[in-house]
């Protein structure tokens, strides 16, 4: 995803010299990663395709300022994440966003027990992730909901590799502190 596609960057080439429907291919092949990431931070669908949408919006009015060798995502992350933290600066109340549907299931449906944990349990991961700090909460979505690997972390966090492991098990290790705070020293995430 994070790679420089040679039709990617011919895209980027010629809305550059202003051919506006070249822009559609780019937005299609990342729309899914954005609205995931901004919904994993407003934890609202209908705010996270606005953030979204206005993040393509300016990527496009800036293109003439990118370097088409570059890979777009991480450019365009950086917008979308600025975008992310000015909504969440303004916002006053949060939204839990459920988890991963992942559950065991027993004879063909989960138990009524079973339901009620993963309610609590996402409940509570939810809670201890929105109290920890930006940095902390950033890396954390791009790899636990986004998915992406050590390396397409660092390009978009313009970080060194090992940097991006320190801070994601530093990430892990405070947002696992809340959540034994939060059970009198009980935490199973």
């Amino acid at each position: 995803m994070l790679a420089v596609e040679a039709d990617e960057a011919t895209l980027i080439v010629r809305c550059q010299a202003g051919d506006r429907r070249s822009f559609e291919p780019i937005v299609r092949r990342h729309m899914r990663a954005a609205a995931s990431y901004a919904l994993a931070w407003t934890g609202d669908r209908q705010v996270a395709i606005d953030l979204s949408q206005e993040a393509f919006a300016r990527a496009y009015r800036s293109l003439g300022r990118f370097d088409p060798e570059r890979p777009f995502y991480p450019w365009f992350h950086r917008i979308l994440r600025n975008l992310c933290l000015d909504h969440l600066s303004r916002a006053r109340r949060r939204v839990e966003v459920p988890l991963d549907e992942r559950l065991e299931v027993v004879d063909g449906a989960p138990s009524p027990e079973a339901l009620a944990e993963r309610a609590e349990t996402r409940r509570r991961v939810w809670a201890a992730l929105r109290r920890l700090a930006p940095p902390d909460r950033e890396i954390l979505i791009l790899r636990e909901f986004q998915d992406l690997t050590y390396a397409e972390i660092a390009a978009v966090l313009d970080v060194p590799k090992g940097t991006v492991m320190s801070r994601l098990h530093q990430s892990r290790t405070r947002l696992r502190a809340q959540l034994e705070a939060d059970q009198g020293g009980y935490a199973n995430v």
